[in-house]
């Protein structure tokens, strides 16, 4: 007879397909090592090192031609890469793990001597200022004077303008060049600029590693000196790489600045830093905007508006005093033409370029007769996003090292380069500004704007103004008709193009100065000579150009559909079109 539960006990159920269990289930209790590192660690420690393999190769071949003895140092660094990976993924201690970063950073650091000893010429950022470090050296004025010889070597690039000529003249604030004066001194080349930036993108990795907590610092190692593109920059000169490290310390823990009422000296050094920055290049300028409004709303939350804004005064006028310091001998020289070059960047109206959206009316259809409206879709994003940053500061304080870039990407001049040089803090901010240090920061109150609908409706409506003046630019129809008649020759076997004969067609209301290039995939040629027709081109009149190509010959490009293309370019207004050239 069954008894049923025995008292005390329980009723126990066995699945049927169970097996028996002779003795009580034992576990393995599960154990943390406090001392162990965390599985992020091992992973920002292997991206590091698996990034350092990237254009090494590239470097390893063109050093076995010319410098074998630098090849070595490339295949021992090969073989660190590997070791570093299997210590990254085993050894069992936090330190341990800080050292394997250690040497990640240090090969980084001799992969990126390797690379500035093969390739050290420079391209025009890095030749414009050595030449301006030359002239700095002999008291001689370094903005408003063309330096066009510097350009007669096929390896520098030229900055061509919309009104068909080019830009030959110094066009970045001083502090790059002052700085390689003392080197050009001693090394009478480009080099000296080239070693200048490189050697300020060697101790911004090392100073951004030292900074950031430690899972995080090989993340500085991959960004600075891995995969490939920061390390290409410092090797042509950019003076943005040195903008990039006085930055560092500015953006690391950027909401401690100024606690408690007080500057201090870290504070001040940061200021100082800031100013720094942007009196060396102009995407500095772009971030200092943003910066100053995150600085006050987290100060107000803490502090209130009146201690806020006293803080963020001293922070701003030490960063001000700073860059008049720098700027002030060439400012007393010529401050015309010295404003001029610090603002030639944004008023050259220099050719098409980048991977933005102007590409739409440069690479996808036949152009746009309203390129301007880009530029002021361009300005109306950036003040759209400082509106943004300012009202709904708790969400997007985190990214104001990320959201001054979003506006490059409808400007005229959209290269990556104006995304990718300030990444490194991008990695800054996120390994030490969390969200949390906004959690009590002031916004200010929108009437009758609650809830999170609402609030996403006005964040679209402030850059709703910039798209449609990009729409604008993109749908604007070509303000020429072209059509294109080549002449060929033939020369040893290859089909040479002597000239073009194009019937051009104004078909809008406005007087228009046509440029003549050619473009095959993404860059524009020289300028081509344009005669038989008028400079100007009247409202609604057409003429026949007979347009030569630079040195009177062009190589026909290959392939039985070449996207060959001839462009016609004006300055003011600033217009685009573009005609296929025919190849057959």
């Amino acid at each position: 007879m069954d008894d049923g539960p025995r008292a005390g006990g329980g009723l126990r159920l066995r699945r049927r397909d169970a097996p028996a269990v002779a003795g009580p289930l034992r576990t393995r209790p599960v154990t943390t090592d406090p001392a162990a590192p965390q599985q992020l660690h091992r992973g920002m420690t292997l991206i590091a090192a698996i990034s350092l393999f990237i254009g090494t190769r590239d470097a390893w071949t063109r050093a076995m031609t010319s410098r074998p003895d630098v090849a070595g140092i490339i295949s021992v660094c090969y073989a660190g890469i590997l070791v570093a990976g299997v210590l990254a993924l085993t050894v069992r201690t936090r330190r341990a793990l800080t050292r394997v970063d250690a040497g990640v950073l240090l090969l980084a650091v001799l992969l990126v001597l390797c690379g500035y000893w093969l390739n050290h010429a420079g391209t025009d950022e890095g030749v414009l200022t050595a030449q301006a470090a030359h002239e700095i050296l002999h008291g001689h004025p370094i903005y408003g004077q063309p330096w066009p010889w510097l350009f007669d070597r096929s390896s520098v690039g030229i900055t061509k303008t919309m009104a068909g000529g080019a830009d030959y003249t110094y066009g970045y604030p001083p502090l790059t060049a002052l700085l390689a004066a003392p080197v050009h001194a001693v090394v009478h080349s480009t080099a000296a600029a080239t070693l200048v930036t490189t050697g300020a993108l060697l101790g911004g990795a090392v100073l951004l590693w030292w900074l950031l907590p430690a899972p995080w610092r090989s993340g500085a190692t991959a960004v600075c000196l891995g995969f490939g593109f920061l390390p290409g920059y410092a090797y042509s000169g950019y003076p943005a790489v040195l903008a990039l490290v006085l930055l560092i310390p500015v953006v690391v823990r950027w909401p401690d600045t100024g606690a408690g009422g007080r500057l201090g000296l870290p504070g001040v050094a940061q200021a100082l830093c800031l100013g720094a920055a942007c009196a060396t290049q102009q995407l500095a300028w772009f971030l200092t905007p943003f910066l100053l409004i995150g600085l006050y709303a987290v100060r107000c939350g803490d502090l209130g508006p009146r201690l806020a804004l006293g803080v963020v005064a001293r922070y701003t006028g030490t960063a001000a005093l700073t860059w008049a310091a720098i700027n002030a001998y060439f400012a007393t020289q010529d401050f015309s033409t010295w404003l001029h070059g610090l603002l030639l960047p944004l008023t050259q109206k220099a050719i098409l370029h980048g991977q933005g959206l102007m590409g739409i009316s440069y690479y996808f259809t036949a152009g746009s007769r309203h390129l301007d409206y880009y530029s002021y879709g361009s300005q109306l994003l950036l003040f759209g996003l400082l509106a943004a940053t300012l009202l709904f500061v708790r969400r997007l304080g985190p990214a104001v090292t990320v959201l001054p870039w979003l506006s490059f990407y409808l400007a005229t001049r959209s290269q990556d380069g104006y995304f990718l040089m300030m990444t490194p803090l991008w990695l800054a901010a996120a390994a030490t500004v969390p969200a949390s240090a906004f959690a009590s920061a002031w916004q200010p109150r929108i009437p009758h704007i609650t809830g999170h609908r609402a609030k996403a409706v006005l964040a679209v409506a402030l850059v709703t103004p910039a798209v449609v003046c990009a729409t604008v630019a993109a749908a604007s129809a070509p303000p020429l008709r072209m059509n294109v008649t080549p002449s060929f020759a033939e020369r040893a076997g290859h089909l040479d193009i002597t000239g073009l004969a194009v019937r051009v067609v104004n078909i809008t209301g406005t007087r228009l100065t046509p440029h003549f290039a050619s473009r095959l995939g993404q860059g524009a040629s020289d300028w081509w000579t344009a005669s038989g027709g008028p400079v100007t081109l009247a409202p609604h009149a057409s003429a026949t150009y007979l347009v030569k190509p630079p040195g009177g010959v062009r190589r026909a490009p290959g392939g039985s559909h070449p996207r060959f293309y001839l462009i016609a370019v004006t300055g003011t207004p600033m217009t685009i079109t573009s005609a296929r050239i025919p190849i057959s």
